[in-house]
Order: structure tokens, then sequence, then C-alpha cells
């Protein structure tokens, strides 16, 4: 087994970290001048490795081997979040870089480090890992704008040099596969004292607009009896489900009421329409399932208690999707190895590219810790002792992968 370059894997996580740095985190949206100066760093780094690399017109940034033979493919997202931590896609991507040094001499090894771009959604949620497997339109990208400022994506993407370059596909035959490490985002592992999580599934979100209609009236004058107050309505729903899906929910089931929008919104004046944005997660389809009957089931009770009427639109159904079974094995062989004891299978609460790349690739994750379960802030952060750990376990994995074993010595190893 090879020994990653612990050393130089945390000196490149904190070069990468200065583009677009903000405090202890970073501030890297997709395709402004931080982000595209990113990437080409990577590019330099990659052909640094002996690798070819490309950034194709998307953004994805490929390091591919010179080989004939089938590589790994190795990765994450390359872009942050607004004024988000370090880590997220940045580790991944990091790890990708590491392991193919780490394997530069072993061409029998062949490693394809990438950088995902957009998975953030800035402009399109998965954007790069959904053009890589062919799930995206010339339509859907002349379409796009970005979420907070509202610049088209063919603009942003004409900013970045990438105007009129093709778009990667993936190759039958070329990859043998995909492994994504990410940390957890949540608090699970450190909870329960482990550090390396082996990602069994990625759940599936399902995301609603549920609209109450109810009558605008003076705040005043119009009596409590003949309200039709949408504003309450929401409430109402928002109370009811927060009582009732404990009762039918699984032990992974997460929901969110992210937003509720009342029109006119004036102090005086009794909403005649509110709108709410709710989310529910889990990995089992069966059980999405049931949360969406109770939700249209809740929805319909609040409509007779309320005499407002209500509209329920399903806005994203997002399937949950299993990790390749002998990916998995390889992780937790090789967690076995340099973890004992102190690993655990577990499913992912969030998305990630690896769920996209999966429809193409056998593909699996890892996680490693997060503090606190911190994401999505600059002040998230991973233990340096759990970073090294987590590229080692993976890098173990991957050897694995290429050289087709089903299984890995149990013999201990340490860190050097």
């Amino acid at each position: 087994m090879l020994n990653i370059n612990a050393g130089r894997l945390l000196s490149d996580l904190s070069r990468f970290a200065q583009f677009g740095r903000y405090r202890t985190g970073v501030h890297r949206p997709t395709y402004s001048k931080e982000d595209t100066d990113s990437r080409r760093w990577l590019a330099q780094q990659y052909e640094a490795v002996g690798l070819h690399a490309h950034i194709d017109g998307v953004g994805n940034v490929f390091g591919m081997p010179r080989s004939e033979r089938p590589s790994l493919l190795i990765g994450s997202h390359a872009e942050s979040q607004n004024y988000a931590g370090r880590l997220d896609g940045a580790l991944g991507v990091i790890y990708g870089l590491e392991i193919a040094r780490t394997f530069a001499k072993t061409p029998d090894l062949p490693i394809a480090p990438v950088a995902w771009a957009d998975e953030e959604g800035h402009y399109i949620s998965m954007l790069g890992s959904r053009s890589f497997v062919g799930d995206i339109d010339e339509a859907e990208i002349d379409g796009a704008v970005n979420v907070d400022h509202g610049l088209p994506l063919r603009d942003a993407l004409r900013a970045a040099g990438l105007a009129g370059v093709p778009r990667t596909l993936v190759e039958p035959g070329r990859h043998v596969g995909y492994l994504e490490a990410h940390i957890e985002q949540g608090d699970a592992l450190e909870a329960s004292s482990k550090r390396i999580g082996v990602v069994t599934s990625i759940v599936g979100i399902w995301q609603y607009s549920i609209v109450f209609h109810g009558i605008q009236n003076h705040a005043g004058t119009t009596r409590m009896v003949i309200r039709k107050d949408a504003g309450v309505a929401a409430a109402m729903l928002v109370s009811a489900i927060a009582e009732r899906f404990p009762e039918v929910a699984g032990p992974r089931s997460v929901w969110t009421t992210g937003r509720i929008t009342l029109e006119p919104g004036a102090p005086s004046i009794i909403p005649g329409r509110a709108e709410i944005l709710f989310q529910f997660r889990d990995a089992e389809m069966s059980l999405l399932e049931r949360l969406d009957s109770v939700t249209r089931e809740l929805v319909e009770q609040t409509e007779i208690k309320t005499g407002c009427r209500a509209n329920i639109e399903r806005t994203e159904t997002g399937k949950p999707c299993n990790m390749d079974p002998v990916f998995q094995q390889a992780i937790e062989n090789a967690a076995a190895r340099y973890a004992p004891g102190v690993y655990v299978r577990m499913p992912s609460g969030a998305s990630h590219d690896a769920q996209v790349i999966a429809r193409k690739l056998k593909s699996a994750m890892l996680f490693v810790p997060s503090i606190g379960g911190i994401s999505h802030h600059w002040t998230e952060k991973t233990d340096d002792a759990d970073v090294v750990l987590g590229c080692q376990v993976l890098a173990d994995a991957a050897e694995a992968i290429l050289r087709g074993e089903g299984s890995t010595s149990n013999a201990a190893k340490s860190l050097q």
C-alpha cells in the first residue's frame, strides 16, 4: 500500500483556501474570479503530476492519465457556498490531487483527479457532474441565471473564458468508477466518536411549494369569526408537521420549513396569501412516499380548519442513491486497517456529485468528521489528523479498486 504525504496534503488545502479567503473560510462562488483562478491552479497541479489537464465548457477540471488503462476518478466540487467553509468540496478535490501524486510513479494505478463545477447551485445545482453524465442540454444552460445577482450563466461562462469550449462527457470504458470524499457536514461522526464514515447511500430530497389563499382584509375591522387568514393557515400547517412527522418518520429523516412568505406582509392587513417552502430528506423511497402522503393529508386538514384554499406543488423529487457495494467494501477494509473501531457505515443527509456520477459509473463516498457539525459557514473545521486519515483510507481503497481486489488485509498499519 502507498502512503500519502500528510504535510503536502495539508499544505495544498491551505493553498487552495487562499482563493477567495474569508476569515477562516472562503467565499468562492461559481465562476467568480476566485473560483476561476482556483481551477486554473488545479489544472497546473495536474499537469505537474504528469496528467493531461483540461477545463471543459462548464468549468470542470480534469486530470487525465496518459495511459490506455481505465482510470479511477477522484474528486469533488471546487466552488464554495457564500462566505462558507474551506473544506466543503475542496477536501475531496485536494484528496484527488494528493492521491494522483502518490500514485504518479505507479502506472498500473491510474488516478484521474477532477473538480466539478457548481455543485452548490449558484446557477444550476450539480451543473458540472450533470453535464459530465449527459443530463443537461444547451437550453437549460441558456436559461440559467445566478441565484444571487441574476447574471446569465452564458455571460458567466464567457467571463471565465469558457465560451465555445466543449463540454466533456463520460466515455464508456474510460473509468473504472468514481470516489468522493467530503466532510460530513453534520455531527453524527463526532457525536459517536467515529473518525471515518463509509457512505452507504445519498438521500432523496423532496421539496414543496405550499400556498394558502385566504382573504386579505383590514386587521382592525374584520371580525375574527369571519377571517380567512392565510398566515394562520401556514403557521398551523408548520405546527402540525412538527407534531406529526416524528410519529411517521424514519430514524434519519429530516424536514425543514425554509421560508414562509406572507402577502402583503403589513402589520395592519390580514394576509391573503402565504407560501411555504418545505422539504424533507431520507435514504428510503418508502419513507419519502409516506412523508409525502402525510404532508398532503395535513395540508388538506389545514384547509378545512381555516377555510383557506391550498395548493401544493412538489418542486423537487430526488431519488435516493445507493453507493456501489464493492467500492463501499474497499473503503471499509481500508478504514478497518487505519481506524479500527472508529469507522461506521452511514447514509449521507446532503446531496453530492457522487449521486449524479453513480448514474453512469460505480461510485462511493467517504466522510470525515465536521467539528460541531458545522458546515456552510466560515467556522467549519475538521481536525488535521482526521483530514490526513481520511485521505490515506481513500488512497488504500483506490488502490484496492484499481487492483481489482475484493478485500484487503486487515494487518495493522500506521500513518507516516
